[in-house]
């Protein structure tokens, strides 16, 4: 499912007004699912999952949640993970790969279990980790470095987008050799922890 909000944020760009954010919000945090035999509520998540976040983080994963809450009930459900793998292309998804997505899920996904689902996903995840597995997607040699040009042509290309400025200002902190490499490990310490590493 991390997949798919990814992707589906990269693929769909949907205006985000705040007042009907916040709409969605209530109405996903209140309201009920009709099940066979009756009416059933979302079971609450903890709600420390939005301390678990920034506030800006909260507003990404809101607004995957409305990509992927395709019927707008405020709750994801099988059809919704359908129709939002079919507006990426993929058209025979399997309903079992469906129903094992949602299982991982305590109950109905609404926008509070769905921010729950992620924190627990993310949980222990060291910060210098991601980003260093991140960079190794390009260095599928593991030679501990990407070619400068590269990097700035995804930066400035990819979801979002850097400006030439900001690239320049994250090669100046970086360790470019002479035949414009960049040693990722490095620049992923820096992003981290905001200084060099001591050798």
């Amino acid at each position: 499912m991390l997949h798919t909000v990814h992707k589906a944020r990269q693929d769909r760009e949907l205006p985000f007004d705040k007042k009907n954010s916040v709409t969605l919000f209530l109405q996903a945090s209140r309201k009920t699912k009709k099940k066979e035999g009756g009416a059933k509520r979302a079971q609450r998540a903890s709600s420390n999952v939005f301390s678990m976040f920034e506030q800006t983080q909260i507003q990404e994963f809101k607004e995957a949640f409305t990509l992927i809450d395709q019927n707008r009930d405020g709750f994801i459900d099988k059809e919704d993970l359908k129709d939002t793998y079919a507006s990426l292309g993929k058209l025979n998804v399997k309903d079992n790969e469906l129903e094992d997505m949602l299982k991982e899920a305590s109950g109905p996904i609404n926008f509070t279990m769905f921010l729950n689902l992620f924190g627990e996903k993310l949980h222990g995840t060291d910060p210098e980790d991601t980003i260093l597995n991140a960079f190794k997607m390009f260095d599928p040699d593991a030679k501990g470095f990407i070619h400068k040009d590269e990097l700035q042509y995804v930066l400035m290309t990819q979801a979002d987008k850097f400006s030439a400025e900001e690239v320049k200002q994250m090669f100046q902190s970086s360790n470019i050799d002479a035949a414009g490499n960049l040693d990722y490990k490095s620049l992923c310490y820096i992003i981290t922890h905001g200084e060099e590493q001591e050798e």
